[in-house]
């Protein structure tokens, strides 16, 4: 397998979208870990709603993966076939990841806070679980426009 500088950029594209959107998940996923720590302390009955709200965030590392498994099945790197990518298409392949790569890190984050926002709900009004899952779901739709934006521009880069 010989590399070009057109699938070195497509990997790093692929390595992008799973690493900041990954990370992005991580970081939320922490967030509303701690809060929800500090609640099952106070009352461990509390512990299933909890961790439904801190698995919200994780789905934007979903997203990233995704991706990064699309560049690398397009591109052949999964699979052995390598396609041979000129610069410009590897690098439109890169830019085909940063949507998700951005916007998943980000908004991971920001829905970690949410969540956690969440939680602190449920900790004094247990029955409003719903809106708590709600007011972080509304963080998600722009993860999945990004996700969405990088399939989009990933499948209309002609090899």
């Amino acid at each position: 397998m010989e590399f070009t500088i057109g699938l070195v950029a497509a990997i790093l594209g692929s390595a992008l979208a799973t690493g900041l959107a990954c990370a992005g998940s991580a970081i939320g996923i922490g967030i509303v870990g701690q809060t929800a720590a500090g609640v099952v302390s106070e009352d461990p009955d509390k512990f299933g709603p909890t961790i439904l709200l801190q698995a919200l965030p994780g789905t934007q590392g979903i997203y990233g993966l995704l991706i990064g498994f699309l560049i690398l099945q397009r591109t052949g790197v999964l699979g052995g076939n390598i396609v041979e990518l000129s610069i410009l298409q590897g690098v439109a392949v890169l830019f085909s990841a940063l949507p998700i790569a951005i916007v998943g890190y980000y908004s991971a984050i920001a829905q970690g806070k949410a969540a956690a926002g969440g939680v602190l709900l449920i900790a004094k009004r247990p029955e409003e679980l719903g809106k708590g899952i709600i007011y972080a779901a509304m963080v998600e739709t722009y993860a999945v426009f990004a996700l969405l934006m990088s399939i989009m521009i990933l499948f209309n880069i002609q090899f």
